[in-house]
């Protein structure tokens, strides 16, 4: 059995101004968010890690570095989503630049572009979900930290839990929190926590 450690990166100067959408952009983290990642070392510590894996984006690959102090490997099935025309920008600017594309978002974004031009829904769900069933063929048992992003996290968490990708925004994974599910080597899903302070 697998035992994931999922976390969101530390906090950046665009999840502070307003969360604006970051990404592909690679922006590193803040003060508070360099504060975050080494708060969830301590809170991991007694984490024997067999593997720890990052987003290639610095923010993401930053905050597993200083989790887990260990050598990081960097997955591009795991960099946030393509936000299209959103990047850079909060939601009420692009909001009122072309409310219909987030409405479109909103009510299936499995088949619908984020941005217009990014990335679909399902897209993002299948290279994560790719990525953890790689893991899955590398590794029968161990513990591992995967440094992702809200965006992409929410979304393989959604899909995995059964639930329509539209509903991925009814849960929240904060800035460096672990949540934890396990994989059994059958495919078996198990969410155990979620933002959880261990």
């Amino acid at each position: 059995m697998l035992n994931i450690y999922l976390i969101r990166h530390g906090e950046t100067a665009w999840n502070a101004d307003n969360n604006r959408y970051c990404g592909r952009t690679d922006i590193p983290l803040t003060e508070k968010g360099l504060k975050q990642a080494e708060t969830l070392r301590q809170q991991l510590s007694s984490i024997k890690w067999d593997g720890v894996f990052s987003s290639p984006l610095q923010r993401a690959y930053t905050t597993a570095q200083i989790a887990t102090g260990a050598q990081v490997i960097k997955d591009e099935r795991l960099i946030e989503a393509d936000f299209g025309g959103w990047e850079k920008k909060t939601k009420e600017e692009f909001m009122a630049e072309n409310a219909q594309l987030w409405r479109n978002w909103m009510n299936d974004p499995a088949n619908n572009r984020a941005g217009g031009t990014g990335e679909t829904g399902a897209e993002i769900v299948q290279r994560v979900d790719a990525f953890f069933q790689w893991l899955q063929n590398r590794y029968t048992s161990g513990n591992f930290l995967v440094a992702a992003h809200n965006g992409v996290n929410r979304l393989y968490l959604a899909h995995k839990l059964g639930m329509p990708l539209r509903n991925y925004r009814m849960f929240f994974m904060e800035n460096s929190a672990a949540s934890m599910f396990t994989l059994e080597p059958d495919g078996t899903f198990m969410l155990r926590y979620l933002n959880s302070k261990f």
